[in-house]
């Protein structure tokens, strides 16, 4: 009976030991090809932290984050500190305003001869006087100033050819008007009629034209239309211009050329242009149809001699066309010699705001102070009339 107890009790622990041996073999296996093959050196460790920017240091490094800069390195250094002043004691905060005062003189240069105006001169040529004292000019540029104008416009009953290049000029003038324009037109046969009033707007112009049909009578009164005109147009402030549209021969007028002549030239700040109508008629027709023919053509002469002293008393220009394609050309010297301004800036040296008037004077210099002179192509002298206000009235200061 111990016997067969012994030989159990060694089956079991030979059972269990066959576990452990067979561990054990497993294990030695591999130590011992481990012992029989020669040893490789261990890798390296890997760096596991952020490499710089651009990119990761290894496949499998970890992703590589741009590194922000604190400050970047194009960063002007910080301003210097503004200085703290202190006031003295008692002494508190104030403001300072000055008012500089500036004085704009619109001034034009005409040939006296002629009517046209000088271009091309300088800011050196000019002098400007105040109350007789010499200023400087700080702003100089050429302009071109809005204009008050009539139209003066013959309108009778005789030959339709000299309707029709009326009806041109004045169509031919209204076309090259400005916004801020003003301008009145009035028509004269044996008497005058206004046809429309000063107006900045060009359509009531040009209906007033349209207009223009049938007239009434055949009498010219040139004379007597034209002194009407001067008498109207005398009581508008500032420089005026008369554009007389007409073929210059008067046949009823009750006032002598005399008369008239002396009216124009003693009107102040009136300038008229002349242009005359019936040219090409007047070309057909001259020293045709006898006696009679020949008394007409001279009194065609009398009125272009008449009109051409009606521009020249005034610093205006005379026009004698024949055909309607002049029209534009000649209103366009007209446009040219009435706009074209200087524009004079400067600041006075007496900047009181009194109230007072102020006197002006403008004169021309060449580039050594003299009197400016001037030639035609033959070097003859030539005269100018300087267009400016004689005066301005200065800003009243409010206490």
């Amino acid at each position: 009976m111990s016997t067969l107890r012994l030989s159990v009790f060694s089956s079991r622990r030979l059972f269990l030991a066959l576990p452990v041996l067979a561990l054990g073999i497993l294990t030695a296996a591999p130590l011992g090809r481990a012992q029989n093959q020669p040893q490789q050196p261990a890798p390296p460790p890997q760096d596991q932290t952020a490499p710089d920017a651009g990119g990761p240091g290894a496949d499998s490094g970890a992703i590589a984050l741009p590194k922000k800069k604190d400050k970047p390195d194009d960063t002007p250094p910080p301003a210097p500190a503004a200085p703290k002043i202190k006031n003295p004691e008692g002494l508190t905060n104030y403001s300072l305003r000055v008012d500089v005062p500036e004085v704009t003189v619109d001034v034009g240069v005409l040939l006296e001869k002629t009517g046209q105006f000088v271009p091309n001169l300088k800011p050196d040529n000019f002098h400007v006087y105040e109350n007789g004292v010499e200023q400087k000019v700080v702003g100089f540029k050429r302009v071109e100033a809005p204009i008050t104008a009539l139209l003066l416009c013959e309108f009778a009953s005789t030959n339709y050819s000299f309707i029709y290049d009326m009806r041109n000029a004045a169509w031919a003038f209204a076309q090259q008007l400005r916004p801020q324009d003003y301008v009145a037109m009035m028509t004269f046969d044996m008497r005058t009629q206004i046809v429309t009033d000063f107006t900045q707007d060009k359509r009531q112009l040009y209906n007033a034209i349209n207009s223009l049909v049938i007239p009434g009578f055949s009498e010219r009164n040139l004379f007597d239309a034209l002194y009407e005109a001067e008498d109207r147009i005398s009581r508008i402030e500032g420089r005026k211009y008369i554009i007389l549209i007409a073929s210059g021969r008067d046949t009823f007028s009750k006032i002598t050329f005399d008369k008239i002549l002396q009216k124009v030239r003693s009107t102040p700040d009136v300038t008229i242009f002349t242009v005359s109508t019936g040219g090409a008629q007047r070309a057909m027709t001259e020293g045709r149809g006898g006696m009679s023919a020949s008394i007409r053509d001279m009194d065609y002469l009398m009125g272009d001699n008449e009109m051409k002293n009606f521009a020249a008393s005034t610093g205006g220009m005379s026009f004698f066309p024949r055909f309607a394609g002049e029209m534009p050309d000649i209103f366009g010297s007209i446009n040219s010699s009435i706009r074209s301004k200087y524009q004079l800036v400067y600041h006075p040296t007496d900047a009181k705001q009194d109230g007072t008037y102020r006197k002006l004077r403008v004169e021309l210099v060449d580039d050594e102070g003299h009197p400016l002179l001037m030639v035609d192509e033959k070097h003859k002298k030539l005269k100018y009339d300087i267009i400016a206000r004689d005066g301005y009235r200065a800003r009243q200061e409010v206490e």
